[in-house]
C-alpha cells in the first residue's frame, strides 16, 4: 500500500560492513541497492528519511586480518573504512550519514546503552566454561575457532555462525574445534561473562513477530524467527575476552569487550546521532517517535540478530520504537560459486568502478533484475552483458534517443504543440500515468527485481508505441500527427526520468539533463506523484538539450577479460587448496648418501597389460639396461617418451609389479598446473650414468 499522500518519518539503516575487506556484489545486492532504491524512493514521494549505515570496525574478523597482513588492527580499519565509504559515495548510494564504531560518539553512545541495561538488571553474569587456546593464552571467541557445525555438518563453520547454513552459534557449539590462531585443539576454561536473557523475551517476540508481523514480513525472515523462538531462546553472551573492541564499561570489566553483535547494530543509533548533530536536528524522533518507521536491510545471515536479538535489547532499553520490517535477501553466488573474501572470489565495487568508468547504474540494474529476493541467485558476466546491450541499451536507451533526436530533427529541440489524440495516444497516456501505481505496489512490498522490470515496461511502452506510429515515415505526410506522437513520446520519456531516479539515479540525471528538466516549473522538481496526477509533464515550447548515448555497448572482450580474471583466481585457489604433503620422517645425511640417482634414457617403453596407469620401460642406466615400471601411463603415451633422459633411482632394492621385475624408479614430480614432468636437473644431455647430487 503506498503512503504517498502522507508524509511520514523513516529510519532506514543498511548493515554496517566489517571493515576487514571491500564491498563486493554480494554485499551490493542484498543489502545496499534495495535499500538506497527504497530511500530514494521514499524521499521522491516526500517523506522525511533518515538513511544510515557506518562501517563495523570490532569484532574479530579484525584483529585477523591485521595478523594476517601484519599490522595493527587500527590500520586495518582506516584503510577498509576509506575503500568503503568512497566506493559507496562514487557508485551513489544516497547515505544521510555513513559512519565508524570506531568513533567517540559510538563508544559513549554503546557503553551508556550497556550501563542503562546493567543498571536494570537486565544482564545475567555468568561464568562459563569456553574454548582456550592454551599455546596462543587465549580465549577463542567467534572466529578465532572453526568446527564441524551441529545443525547441517559443514565443518568450517565459525565460533559465531555458520557461513553453510546461517545458523548463529557460539563457540562452545561446534564439534571438532580448532584454533585458527595456532591451528591446535582448544581446552575448556572458565570465564565471566555478562548475558542477556532471550528467554525473558519469548512472550513478547511471540506477541510481536508471530502474531503480528505473520502477514508482512518476506517467508524467510519470518520462517527463521519462528524456528528460533520455538526452539526455545537461551541466555546470549554479550561480552568478549578480547583485546579489541569496546572495553565492558564496569566493574570486573577489565580485558573483556563488548560482543560485536551488541554493539554494532546500537551503530545505527549512534550514526545517526552524527548526523544529527551535524544538520542541526534531533536525533531522538528518528529512533524513539511511535510514528517513525524503522526498517532494517540485510542478508539473511544477519536475520537473527536484527529481529531477535536487537529488537530484545530495544525492549530492555524501554525507549526506542521497534522495526516495522526487516527485508533481508538471500545470498547472490558468482558464476555458479559461493562468494568469497578470504579467496578473492567476487567482484570488488572499487575494482568494477576503475574497470567500467561510469557505468554504476549498469551494475546496480544488473544486481536488482537478478536480485536474491526469495533465494540464492547466480551472478554470471554474460549476464550481465546481457542486461546492458538487449535491455538498458536496446530498450531504455534506444527510446531516449530516438525521442531527443527525432524532437532535434523536426521542431529544434522545442516541444511541439499537439494536434488531436487518438484513441491510441490516450490510452498510452493513461498507461504512463499507471506506472507510479504499478511501482508503488511492487515496492512498498520490498519487490525491488519486480519494480526494475516495471519501470523497463516503461521504456517498452515508449518503443512499442514510436515503432507503431512511425513519425519517421508520416512527417511526408501528416506533419501536425507526428507533432502529437512527439509530443505524447516526450511525455513517457519525462515520466522516465523522474520513476528511474531510485533504480538508476546517474542515468536519471543524464535523462533529465537532456530533457532539461532540473526543475520543471523553475520552483520544485516533478515528484514522483505528478507523474499519476498532472496532464502536462513537459509543455509544448520547452526547450531540450542535445542527445547523449546514456549507455553504452558492452563487448565481448570486456566480458572475456573478467572471465578470464576470475579463472586466474580459480586457479591459484586450486593450487593453494592441493595439500602439500608433510614432510616425512627426518633422515640423516649418512641415510641421503646411501641414495643413488643418476641420468639415464629410455629405450623402449610399452603398456602393462592389463594395467591403465603402468609403463614397462627399458633404461640405459649407463650402468646396464633395467627394466623400471613406472605408473605414468595415464599421462604420457609410449612413443612420446623414447630417447627421454631422465632420473632414476638405481639403488631401489627389486619389486615385483603384476609379475614384472621393476629394478629402480623414475623420479617425477607435478607442475603448478599439476601435470607430471620428469626430474632432469639439467636440460643439456649428459651421459647416461651421470650422477645426481
Amino acid at each position: 500500500m503506498s503512503e504517498s499522500n502522507s508524509p511520514s518519518r523513516y529510519t532506514i539503516t543498511a548493515a554496517l560492513p566489517y571493515t576487514n575487506g571491500p564491498i563486493h556484489i554480494g554485499h551490493l545486492a542484498g543489502v545496499y541497492v534495495p535499500a538506497d532504491i527504497y530511500s530514494r524512493y521514499l524521499r521522491l514521494q516526500g517523506h522525511d528519511v533518515a538513511f544510515i549505515c557506518g562501517s563495523d570496525e570490532h569484532g574479530v574478523a579484525i584483529p585477523m586480518k591485521a595478523k594476517k597482513e601484519g599490522v595493527s588492527p587500527k590500520e586495518i580499519i582506516d584503510k577498509y573504512h576509506g575503500i568503503i565509504k568512497q566506493s559507496f559515495k562514487e557508485f551513489g548510494i544516497s547515505f544521510n550519514n555513513y559512519s565508524r564504531t570506531s568513533a567517540e560518539v559510538h563508544h559513549e553512545t554503546a557503553s551508556d546503552f550497556f550501563k542503562k541495561l546493567y543498571d536494570q538488571g537486565d544482564f545475567i553474569e555468568e561464568v562459563t566454561e569456553q574454548l582456550y587456546d592454551e599455546e596462543a593464552k587465549q580465549f577463542l571467541a567467534d572466529r578465532f575457532v572453526t568446527g564441524t557445525c551441529p545443525r547441517c555438518g559443514y565443518e568450517e563453520a565459525y565460533g559465531d555462525q555458520c557461513e553453510n547454513c546461517g545458523s548463529s552459534l557460539n563457540a562452545t557449539d561446534l564439534i571438532n574445534p580448532k584454533s585458527t590462531i595456532t591451528g591446535g585443539v582448544p581446552t575448556l576454561k572458565s570465564t565471566k561473562h555478562w548475558f542477556l536473557p532471550l528467554d525473558r523475551y519469548e512472550d513478547f517476540l511471540k506477541e510481536w513477530i508471530l502474531k503480528g508481523h505473520k502477514d508482512d514480513w518476506k517467508p524467510n525472515v519470518y520462517g527463521q524467527c519462528k524456528s528460533w523462538i520455538d526452539d526455545g531462546l537461551k541466555p546470549r553472551a554479550v561480552t568478549r575476552d578480547l583485546d579489541w573492541g569496546i572495553p565492558v564499561p564496569v566493574k570486573d570489566g577489565e580485558g573483556k569487550v563488548l560482543y560485536v553483535w551488541f554493539d554494532a547494530p546500537i551503530g545505527y543509533i549512534s550514526s545517526t546521532k552524527e548526523w544529527a548533530k551535524r544538520e542541526g536536528k534531533e536525533w531522538e524522533p528518528y529512533w524513539k517517535d511511535k510514528d517513525t518507521k524503522l526498517l532494517h536491510f540485510i542478508g539473511k545471515d544477519n536475520i537473527v540478530f536484527h529481529c531477535i536479538i536487537f529488537p530484545s535489547m530495544l525492549k530492555a532499553h524501554g525507549d526506542f520504537v521497534l522495526p516495522e520490517n526487516v527485508p533481508a535477501n538471500e545470498f547472490l553466488n558468482l558464476e555458479g560459486n559461493k562468494l568469497s573474501t578470504s579467496k578473492n572470489w567476487a567482484v570488488w565495487l572499487h575494482e568494477y568502478l576503475e574497470e567500467f568508468p561510469n557505468m554504476q547504474d549498469v551494475l546496480r540494474y544488473a544486481l536488482t533484475a537478478n536480485a536474491p529476493e526469495t533465494k540464492d541467485n547466480d551472478f554470471t558476466w554474460k549476464d550481465f552483458q546481457a542486461r546492458n546491450n538487449n535491455e538498458l541499451v536496446a530498450i531504455f536507451g534506444n527510446f531516449v534517443n530516438r525521442v531527443s533526436v527525432l524532437t532535434h530533427k523536426y521542431y529544434n529541440g522545442i516541444v511541439p504543440e499537439p494536434a488531436n489524440f487518438t484513441e491510441v495516444d490516450r490510452n498510452t497516456l493513461e498507461a504512463l500515468k499507471e506506472f507510479p501505481k504499478t511501482l508503488n505496489s511492487s515496492l512498498d512490498r520490498y519487490r525491488f527485481r519486480e519494480a526494475s522490470q516495471e519501470l523497463m515496461n516503461l521504456a517498452r511502452l515508449g518503443n512499442k508505441y514510436l515503432a507503431d506510429e512511425e513519425p519517421w515515415k508520416l512527417i511526408k505526410t501528416d506533419e501536425e500527427r507526428v507533432k502529437t506522437i512527439m509530443y505524447v513520446a516526450l511525455q513517457i520519456a519525462t515520466g522516465l526520468a523522474v520513476l528511474s531516479e531510485p533504480f538508476l539515479p546517474f542515468t536519471c540525471v543524464k535523462l533529465k539533463n537532456i530533457l532539461n528538466i532540473v526543475s520543471s516549473d523553475s520552483e520544485k522538481p516533478l515528484s514522483w506523484d505528478a507523474v499519476s496526477s498532472k496532464e502536462t509533464l513537459l509543455a509544448s515550447g520547452h526547450q531540450i538539450n542535445k542527445s547523449e548515448l546514456l549507455f553504452r555497448k558492452i563487448e565481448d572482450a570486456e566480458i572475456d577479460a573478467q572471465l578470464a580474471k576470475l579463472e586466474a583466481t580459480k586457479k591459484a585457489n586450486e593450487q593453494m587448496d592441493k595439500e602439500t604433503v608433510p614432510q616425512k620422517e627426518t633422515i640423516t645425511f649418512d641415510d641421503f648418501t646411501k641414495l643413488d640417482m643418476r641420468v639415464g634414457t629410455i629405450l623402449e617403453a610399452e603398456k602393462m597389460p592389463k594395467a591403465n596407469k603402468l609403463l614397462v620401460l627399458k633404461v640405459d642406466t649407463g650402468l646396464d639396461i633395467r627394466t623400471i615400471v613406472s605408473g605414468i601411463a595415464e599421462s604420457f603415451k609410449p612413443e612420446d617418451i623414447v630417447g627421454k633422459q631422465v632420473t632414476v633411482l638405481v639403488n631401489l632394492a627389486p619389486r615385483k609389479l603384476r609379475g614384472v621385475e621393476s629394478e629402480g624408479m623414475i623420479l617425477m614430480t607435478e607442475n603448478a598446473e599439476g601435470k607430471l614432468v620428469f626430474v632432469n636437473p639439467d636440460e643439456t644431455e649428459v651421459d647416461n650414468g651421470e650422477g645426481i647430487s
